[in-house]
């Protein structure tokens, strides 16, 4: 018997949360239940975060999670609560697998069936925006070797234990080559270690077009975060319809399982909505707790409806469906189903399914760490790069000359093009010029120059060589 969390969440939340319980119920599921509140009603509380103290202590000690759609509210200050759950219980992994059940559901994709495995904390996820000068803000983007480690040895984890052949990265290195350019560099390190499993890179743009085309090319594919979050959706809707994609949040210690969709407040009440894709999610939950001959007798009666025609409105179509139910009548269709499996579409086998064994991550022994120079990120209203590089200059010290002025991340000085449109934001790069090492005292002295001299400095980023090898971006151009 397992002891798990539950929230029944907002809008079409509770609906199709008691739809999914009784079939887990009809199915066999050992599991007792804990109920928490979640949501719309915890956010009006004064919760920001749309969850209580208490609701935490339970989720954390039960470890698994299973949500229903929520609803943030606009404005306020609300936070996301699914963005706040993974990242403060560290469900690093998010993984969403995407299967066609052509012909029973209306795809162009019949032969589909793709799992993409999304890096879940970091990334432009980690939300760490500032707005710097009248008209320019920014959004760090951080990428981590351990963030990198975890989910790409458990996207090639998961293709072993599920028989699946082989594992796609999917990155922009072309252009950020050391933040995405480490992904992949991790990526090329782990794949090593799997020889029986085919692996592959592809730069996002060309693979998302790719995956949209011929999906059935891929198996599994593992991205960061904003790539998964945005071709995930993708991915489900060219199935036939996002509403029947589950979605399970995999950490060390505490696990999270839910739908992809959201909470259709318009359609609550109304024994309309289609419960696929939280029941989706409670199998990778049963699986997850090792009850893995509960979770396929649950799929396969969930693939033999589907083979039926039995239908909510929302995927109900005249010419494929049989009948168009409730989301209680779509239940009941699929308990009588139980111990049944489909004729047409393959049923499951999960045999193998449970928790992956991952080892945890080991940080490494630090490296050589040399400092070569500063970004000074300037706010100044001018448009003509020459005249702020002479009040720069005037900021040179012993080791430290200006090299180049950026705008944008373009060259602007030296040698700039008058055509380049500039804004009030400068990335002025000082940097030695020899071989020898940079103190830190030497950038303090430029800041304290600036100051007296007038010169808005809203940012630094020092420049670093770590074992011999240049760990920061140059300017486009330069």
């Amino acid at each position: 018997m397992n002891r798990i969390t539950i929230a029944k969440g907002d809008g079409i939340g509770p609906e199709i949360m008691d739809a999914t319980l009784r079939i887990l119920k009809a199915a066999g599921a050992q599991l007792e239940v804990d109920e928490i509140e979640v949501g719309e009603n915890a956010y009006l509380k004064g919760n920001t975060s749309g969850i209580t103290k208490e609701s935490w202590d339970i989720i954390r000690k039960n470890k698994v999670f299973l949500k229903a759609p929520i609803t943030t509210p606009q404005g306020g200050g609300y936070k996301s609560l699914n963005v706040t759950t993974r990242k403060s219980l560290g469900l690093y992994a998010n993984v969403r697998p995407c299967r066609s059940i052509h012909p029973f559901v209306k795809t162009k994709h019949p032969k589909m069936d793709v799992v993409i495995i999304r890096e879940n904390e970091e990334d432009l996820y980690a939300g760490i925006e500032h707005q710097q000068t009248d008209e320019v803000v920014q959004c760090l983007k951080l990428i981590s070797r351990p963030g990198c480690e975890k989910i790409v040895r458990y996207a090639f984890e998961y293709a072993k234990k599920y028989n699946r052949k082989k594992v796609t990265c999917f990155t922009k290195d072309n252009i950020m080559k050391q933040t995405d350019g480490l992904f992949h560099q991790v990526f090329n390190e782990i794949a090593i270690e799997y020889p029986d499993i085919v692996n592959e890179h592809w730069i996002i743009d060309i693979g998302a077009a790719k995956l949209a085309d011929t999906p059935e090319n891929f198996d599994v594919i593992v991205m960061p975060n904003l790539y998964g979050d945005v071709l995930s959706d993708v991915a489900a809707q060219i199935t036939g319809s996002v509403g029947l994609a589950g979605s399970a949040n995999i950490g060390e210690q505490c696990a999270m399982f839910e739908a992809i969709h959201g909470s259709a407040p318009r359609r609550a009440g109304q024994n309309l909505a289609n419960p696929s894709g939280l029941l989706q999610g409670a199998v990778m939950m049963l699986n997850h707790l090792g009850q893995n001959t509960v979770a396929e007798k649950v799929e396969n009666a969930w693939l033999k409806t589907m083979e039926d025609g039995m239908h909510t409105y929302d995927i109900y179509d005249k010419k494929i469906s049989e009948q168009k139910l409730g989301t209680k009548e779509f239940a009941e269709a699929v308990i009588s189903n139980l111990n049944k499996s489909p004729k047409t579409l393959k049923s499951v086998s999960y045999n193998q399914a449970g928790p992956l064994n991952l080892p945890r991550t080991i940080r490494k022994q630090p490296v050589s760490k040399v400092l070569k120079g500063v970004d000074i990120f300037v706010h100044w209203p001018g448009s003509n790069p020459n005249e702020i590089a002479l009040q720069l200059q005037s900021l040179e010290s012993n080791q430290l000359a200006l090299q180049v002025i950026t705008n944008r991340g373009v060259k602007v000085w030296p040698n700039g093009f008058e055509e380049t449109f500039c804004t009030d934001h400068w990335r002025c790069r000082f940097a030695t010029s020899t071989d020898a090492n940079v103190e830190k005292i030497e950038i303090l002295n430029i800041l304290n120059s600036a100051i007296v001299n007038n010169i808005d400095v809203i940012k630094t980023e020092n420049l670093y060589f770590f074992d011999g090898k240049q760990a920061f971006s140059m300017a486009q151009g330069q």
